[in-house]
């Protein structure tokens, strides 16, 4: 489906009926990103409505001519919102650059916001600034695996997976790579690095976001780290703050049953919060 902005048309697929669940996907994939490791959570969970939403410049969302910083970005999240979600309280579960966005709405809407994960959160936009990991590892290596790929999916699978199995390399494939392939990356080159950095702090919040919250970062992720979340784990009373071993920037799926269960306890906690706000 495609939902009509003022200036942009955005894709969008929506899933199920009840309490809105944004999914926010990072910088460069699609809405396949988050569609692969959420949708099986709701295989045992009613009562969510699931938007999924390519942002401009990836999946099937043209990146239009004007739009060339993250302010812009985050204003067209914020009438997506408007549009399809008018005056309701919702939830958001947020991937890499995705988690950047979400505190941006967190500052601008966190009293319609009944909750949010952080999905190996892009902190400090700035790259050099990032306090990363020193080198990529590769722990579990599958020789047999890389020979029977193309040279190219082989160097992708290499660079981007701490773990290597079949079924991780196929998810990756199918959930981020498709999505990679087709961005529009002289579009996005537009925004990263020069106007990645929103104009304004997002961390300087009017009151703390006590709602429940988790943090999911891997040991050995390269792209993002896991440090620099630690800075502002405070603004977030009501968070779980995981750092998992054997996850670089895919954990979702090199640790997808450790992903599913802190994901599931994370709904759980958010339930009790909507139950407890209905009593009132």
């Amino acid at each position: 489906m495609e939902c009509d902005l003022e200036n942009i048309k955005i894709y969008y697929e929506i899933y199920g009926e009840g309490h809105p669940i944004l999914m926010i996907h990072g910088f460069s994939p699609d809405h396949r990103l988050m569609k692969g490791c959420m949708e099986p959570i709701f295989q045992k969970r009613d009562y969510y409505s699931r938007i999924y939403f390519d942002l401009p410049g990836m999946g099937k969302t043209a990146g239009p001519e004007w739009l060339k910083n993250s302010d812009q970005m985050l204003n067209i999240v914020l009438e997506f919102i408007d549009k399809i979600i008018p005056k309701q309280k919702f939830i958001i579960a947020s991937e890499s650059y995705g988690c950047y966005l979400a505190r941006g709405l967190l500052l601008k809407r966190s009293k319609f916001i009944d909750g949010v994960l952080f999905l190996c959160p892009l902190i400090i936009p700035q790259q050099k600034r990032r306090d990363l990991p020193k080198d990529f590892n590769i722990l579990i290596k599958d020789s047999e695996l890389i020979s029977s790929l193309s040279p190219s999916d082989a160097e992708e699978l290499e660079n981007s997976l701490v773990i290597q199995s079949r079924d991780i390399w196929e998810r990756y494939r199918d959930e981020v790579l498709s999505g990679l392939k087709i961005a529009d990356h002289n579009f996005l080159e537009k925004i990263f690095p020069a106007n990645y950095e929103f104009s304004f702090e997002i961390d300087h919040l009017i009151q703390l976001y006590d709602k429940p919250t988790l943090f999911l970062l891997g040991r050995q992720d390269v792209s993002v780290g896991y440090r620099d979340a630690w800075r502002i784990i405070e603004n977030y009373p009501s968070a779980t703050f995981a750092i998992l071993d054997q996850a670089g920037h895919n954990l979702q799926i090199e640790k997808a049953n450790l992903f599913n269960s802190l994901v599931n306890d994370w709904l759980d906690r958010v339930e009790y919060h909507i139950s407890l706000k209905n009593r009132e």
